[in-house]
């Protein structure tokens, strides 16, 4: 009886726990609670530390690849990333979710959600002078991004070793888009621009609205293919939403497949941060040069913000350019929220969803820049 008793406690968790999968189980607890009690991020923040959680409490094999058993169930759910299905079906959610508008009504604001660009590229060179290899360097940088899918994406194309702490990384800078981005706004801008009541926007005719994702994936296809599952997608969800015919395809892409998929990919996302991979010093470096390139990003923006700002004669308010990260629609309400501040008048939600849209398309070409490249 003693020898059976003897055997069961060694078949516990409480006996096979080490002290790193101890600490995993704690930051995702950490993340779990920003996730529900602070709200930061809670559709894509909740299943990947529960995910996290999942995979670091020992002898579960959820991850466990098939051999003499069957592999793990969180194995399997991550061949979908691996195979490169999740993050487009995620796009075609967003796509289907967006309205383009803003963008359509005034393509000048494309500039804005290039520029917010300037951290993705900015990371990766830092990156490559701190010894990562180009692979890992351009995984890092996409960050900049702050467009989860995306990073996941190419993550796993070119350094899928390093996806649990990447993804982690990116989406949690994406949650803390409110707390990051105002003072970087506020550093970059006068209270006299901070004030300025932009014009508003033109109407779009339905015409130009079902036309823009065709156009767009036509001349952007062709001109970098590797970009084409993640914008083809893109387009395509939008697509559903504006040409009037498919609204159950729309409804479908937003609501049941989008969280479907969106389950699948977090729970995933996290079973990747086990403790032998996560907790190292490379990890810490990533998530170092995640935030700098997020906030170089938020910073571009605004630059180049300040810089339309000038060339219109003060008609456009720079804030608008920290929505260039594709945090959609996160980075256009902060931007509102900031000008609110100075101006009880200032309505910029919509001005800003126009880099906001831009920056999910520009982290998209970015994406296809490296994936040729590398």
């Amino acid at each position: 009886m003693l020898i059976k008793l003897l055997e069961f406690a060694n078949s516990t968790g409480f006996l096979n726990i080490t002290g790193p999968q101890a600490i995993m189980i704690v930051i995702s607890l950490i993340l779990l609670y920003l996730g529900i009690v602070k709200k930061y991020e809670p559709l894509l923040l909740v299943p990947i530390s529960f995910g996290m959680l999942l995979v670091n409490l020992p002898l579960g094999g959820l991850m466990a690849p098939p051999g003499e058993e069957p592999g793990g169930l969180l194995y399997y759910l991550y061949q979908g990333i691996e195979l490169g299905i999740y993050p487009p079906l995620i796009f075609l959610g967003v796509g289907a979710m967006t309205d383009f508008g803003p963008l359509i009504a005034n393509p000048m604001t494309l500039l804005l959600g290039a520029a917010a660009q300037l951290g993705i590229f900015f990371t990766f060179i830092g990156a490559l002078l701190l010894g990562f290899t180009p692979f890992e360097a351009g995984s890092i940088g996409i960050i900049g991004g702050a467009d989860g899918p995306t990073a996941i994406y190419v993550t796993s194309r070119l350094a899928p070793h390093l996806l649990g702490a990447i993804a982690i990384a990116a989406y949690s800078y994406m949650a803390l888009v409110p707390i990051i981005q105002p003072p970087i706004m506020k550093a970059l801008t006068t209270e006299k621009e901070r004030k300025i009541v932009m014009q508003q926007l033109r109407p779009v005719s339905k015409k130009e609205k079902i036309l823009f994702p065709i156009v767009v994936i036509i001349l952007t296809g062709l001109l970098l293919p590797a970009a084409i599952p993640l914008l083809g997608m893109l387009m395509f969800g939008n697509l559903l939403r504006e040409c009037g015919v498919t609204e159950r395809l729309s409804k479908t892409a937003q609501n049941d497949l989008n969280n479907i998929v969106v389950i699948f990919l977090g729970l995933t996302v996290g079973a990747k941060a086990s403790a032998e991979y996560f907790l190292t010093f490379q990890t810490i470096s990533i998530i170092i040069l995640g935030l700098i390139a997020f906030a170089v990003g938020t910073a571009g923006g605004v630059l180049m913000g300040k810089i339309m700002c000038k060339l219109s004669g003060g008609k456009i308010n720079p804030l608008i350019g920290s929505a260039g990260v594709s945090a959609v629609p996160m980075a256009a309400r902060v931007s509102q929220t900031v000008g609110k501040q100075y101006n009880p008048n200032n309505y910029l939600l919509m001005h800003a969803m126009g880099p906001n849209v831009a920056g999910v398309i520009g982290s998209a070409v970015a994406a296809g820049i490296f994936l040729s490249m590398l």
